[in-house]
């Protein structure tokens, strides 16, 4: 080990909730949400991944999920990570989010990659039941001071 070794009791999880409109208004306040949840909290998950990530999730309820209601967004980040979901009134799971994708997307296809990235880019990802529907999630790992930009 180089340098002093200093111990940092982790700190407590903070997190936000948030309704959406079922429109695609929603993809850019939750992607403003997300990094400034990030930013006031001076987290060190990655913000671009976990605005990315969010954009898929929120613009993949919008799109594939009928309903009226609002969606919801929630952030949580812990000293490990961050997880954030996004809440929709369909119980149907998400595409090919848990499971291999047999056939690649059409390159000339303008969608159809939204699950890819989440699965490619998070640590972890998965979907559960809700009440009124279901949630569908990715975990981000906090990025070791070193890896971080300048």
């Amino acid at each position: 080990m180089n340098g002093i070794a200093v111990y940092e009791p982790p700190s407590a999880a903070a997190s936000w909730r948030i309704a959406l409109p079922h429109t695609v208004a929603a993809v850019p306040v939750a992607r403003a949400l997300v990094r400034s949840a990030m930013e006031e909290a001076g987290h060190a998950a990655d913000p671009d991944t976990a605005e990315l990530l969010t954009a898929e999730l929120v613009a993949n309820a919008v799109e594939h999920t009928a309903g009226k209601g609002p969606i919801e967004l929630v952030v949580e980040l812990m000293p490990g990570g961050c997880k954030v979901e996004v809440h929709d009134p369909d119980p149907a799971p998400p595409g090919h989010l848990t499971r291999p994708v047999i056939e690649e997307p059409d390159p000339m296809d303008e969608g159809g990659r939204g699950l890819l990235l989440i699965r490619a880019l998070s640590a972890s990802c998965g979907h559960r039941p809700t009440e009124s529907g279901k949630a569908v999630w990715f975990r981000l790992p906090v990025v070791p001071r070193q890896w971080r930009p300048a």
